[in-house]
């Protein structure tokens, strides 16, 4: 469920298919740099409920979600 919550969220973003997003998939890839990192990360914030305080790279989707896994406990 939260990889779908985070796909929708970059889809709305970048103005890709949800269905292209994969857990493998960059952000590289996907055309989202630092400051498209901030925004993605502040509208997550509002689709999951929790804020996101980034302590580590996160590079692919799938980094992101185990990221925001550990920190809900």
């Amino acid at each position: 469920m939260l990889f779908e919550t985070i796909a929708k969220v970059i889809a709305e973003r970048t103005d890709r298919d949800v269905a292209e997003i994969k857990p493998e998939s960059t952000f590289a890839e996907l055309g989202i740099d630092s400051l498209d990192t901030v925004e993605l990360l502040m509208n997550l914030e509002d689709e999951i409920g929790m804020e996101i305080e980034l302590d580590q790279k996160v590079e692919t989707v799938d980094d992101l979600v185990k990221f925001i896994e550990s920190k809900k406990g």
